[in-house]
């Protein structure tokens, strides 16, 4: 069974930074991509970082500059390092990935962040 597992959501100050994780089991997803989305109450779910099997990266323009997409494919893990957080990165984050022609999803870490 295929599972998508985020953790260190929390609460920050501004400016502050949080390194998000999420442990892939169930199969390998070494050949596919990953992504980071965020939804904020109210709001629609919203991409934030993807990153390709090869390693390519892509942000989203409010977060670039402060988000860092990582992988580490021997142990089926991705991250999200959030540095210089502002109180609007606040949302629940979940990581995501298509294999098999259909979608995966976590069940999200909540991320805080004080003014």
């Amino acid at each position: 069974q295929v599972q998508l597992a985020e953790s260190g959501g929390g609460l920050v100050q501004a400016g502050g930074s949080l390194r998000l994780s999420c442990a892939a089991s169930g199969t390998s997803f070494i050949s596919d991509a990953m992504d980071w989305y965020r939804q904020a109450p109210g709001k629609q779910r919203e991409l934030v970082a993807s990153i390709t099997s090869d390693g390519e990266t892509n942000y989203a323009d409010s977060v670039k500059g402060r988000f860092t997409i990582s992988r580490d494919n021997a142990k089926n893990m991705m991250y999200l390092q959030m540095n210089g957080l502002k109180p609007e990165d606040a949302a629940v984050y979940y990581c995501h990935t298509n294999k098999w022609l259909r979608d995966y999803w976590g069940q999200g870490t909540q991320v805080t962040v004080s003014s």
